[in-house]
């Protein structure tokens, strides 16, 4: 049991780090190249997609059929609305104390921009951890080598997209006149979350075996919900002269997740 907590933890720790390397861009660049960013994003969206399928629903409706007297399909349905409706009230929460933020005055709405951006970026990287902590732990119920590599992905595709969202939270709060230091800090910060959330969903999979269809369908739902509502928007943004640019990324991804899930499975 300890191996796979262990190594839940290390793959969000992976994720944290690459979270801060994104953060670390404020100082080194005024400005990432968009079109690195662009791709990065869609590339990872495309691996979220296909793991979303081939590394958590599928061992999820599978699971399910063993440990379940509900019917697996909807076990899965259920943990997948689940966790695409966690996303969706954690953006509705930010979103609304957005708003009632712009009833003060300029610097009050300046320091509580920042706290929204951090805040909205953290609780995105709750279930992103989760899903990385879910597909460990769900190693202890059903170990294989394409398992492994398939929680070994999700952890990479989670960890890619962390890059942009590390700067997204630095560099605006830099243009909002915050140090380059607090802004790295800041920005790396927000992954924090990750091995946390990460350590939580690996031990609860491995104590609690019934909740693993549950969990692994859960994350592949908020992990669907972001990859489509939040990545693929953003990597398609001023793409208007290389409109494929940035969808060749999410075509490649979801291409080499499915290529190594199907060919090692």
């Amino acid at each position: 049991m300890e191996n796979y907590v262990l190594m839940a933890l290390a793959a969000t720790l992976f994720t944290w780090f690459v979270t801060a390397l994104g953060a670390a861009t404020v100082v080194f660049f005024k400005t990432p190249n968009p079109k690195i960013l662009n791709i990065m994003l869609g590339f990872a969206a495309g691996v979220m997609i296909a793991a979303s399928f081939w590394s958590l629903l599928q061992p999820a409706i599978e699971k399910a059929e063993e440990v379940s007297k509900i019917p697996p399909y909807f076990v899965a349905t259920l943990g997948f609305l689940c966790g695409a409706m966690f996303i969706w009230g954690s953006d509705r929460a930010v979103t609304f104390a957005r708003k009632r933020a712009n009833h003060f005055d300029n610097e009050t709405k300046k320091f509580n921009r920042i706290l929204m951006l951090v805040l909205s970026i953290t609780l995105h990287n709750i279930p992103e951890g989760l899903a990385v902590g879910v597909a460990f732990g769900a190693l202890k119920n059903g170990y294989s080598k394409e398992a492994l590599l398939g929680a070994v992905l999700i952890a990479f595709g989670i960890g890619l997209q962390n890059f942009p969202e590390g700067a997204a939270v630095s560099l605006p709060l830099r243009r909002e006149g915050v140090s380059a230091k607090k802004s790295f800090f800041l920005g790396q910060a927000s992954g924090m979350v990750e091995p946390i959330s990460g350590v939580l969903g690996a031990v609860l999979v491995v104590f609690v075996e019934p909740i693993l269809p549950y969990a692994l369908s859960f994350a592949a739902g908020a992990m669907v919900l972001v990859a489509v509502h939040e990545l693929i928007p953003e990597c398609q943004r001023n793409e208007k002269e290389n409109s494929y640019f940035s969808t060749m990324g999410i075509v490649s991804g979801f291409a080499l997740m499915m290529l190594l899930d199907v060919m090692l499975g």
